[in-house]
């Protein structure tokens, strides 16, 4: 990525502002640099009115490189986008919104994984089988947010996420993928399967499981 991805996640996040995944000031995106550097979404700052001057470029360990105004400060969640990009090297976005849905969804399980529904837009996640039986990687949610970026890099190294995609409970679904294009696509079909589930919960739809029959309770 040699040219500036920033209007590109300016666009991205007024997309998905407007769908009510990034109410506020809340969520953050960024994109890698071919030098390893990332440009994030500053903190506090309305995602449905960004500016180029409201990134700031990270080094890979956290150190401020680019700031445009001196009260910039970068997203809290910061440290989410260093564990990805130290775990995944062909990782070049990775995007984070708040949705109700997502939410919802993160208690539809007390473990550490969310069985997904066997629908055909997984092939929108990479996951080409015939009924598949996926889980996505749920995480506990912690005010201190290095904490939680410290627990995806702990399990991530020990056993790799079936899909470019993980879920903290009670906040929100943050996907990461080889281009800024392919992250929305891959935020786009998390946030359909999670609509799906919640509609299919709503209507007591049972889904196929490893043990039998889940209810989306």
């Amino acid at each position: 990525m040699n040219t500036d991805p920033r209007p590109t996640l300016i666009a991205a996040a007024g997309h998905f502002y407007q769908l009510g995944w990034m109410v506020g000031t809340a969520g953050n995106l960024s994109a890698r640099m071919p030098d390893g550097s990332f440009w994030i979404t500053a903190s506090g700052r309305s995602k449905g009115n960004l500016s180029i001057g409201d990134f700031i470029r990270v080094a890979p360990d956290g150190t401020v490189l680019e700031q445009p105004h001196a009260e910039l400060r970068p997203s809290a969640e910061t440290s989410i986008h260093q564990a990805i990009y130290s775990l995944f090297s062909e990782a070049k976005a990775c995007y984070h919104v708040h949705s109700i849905e997502a939410n919802l969804v993160s208690h539809f399980t007390d473990g550490n994984s969310l069985l997904l529904p066997p629908l055909e837009m997984l092939k929108g996640l990479g996951i080409w089988e015939e009924n598949p039986k996926v889980a996505m990687p749920v995480f506990a949610n912690h005010l201190q947010v290095p904490r939680i970026a410290s627990d995806i890099g702990e399990r991530f190294k020990e056993t790799p996420p079936p899909m470019s995609a993980l879920l903290i409970r009670n906040h929100g679904v943050t996907v990461w993928a080889s281009s800024v294009e392919e992250a929305r696509n891959y935020l786009e079909v998390a946030e359909y399967i999670f609509r799906y589930m919640v509609a299919a919960h709503k209507l007591g739809i049972e889904e196929p499981s490893e043990t039998g029959n889940q209810v989306y309770r």
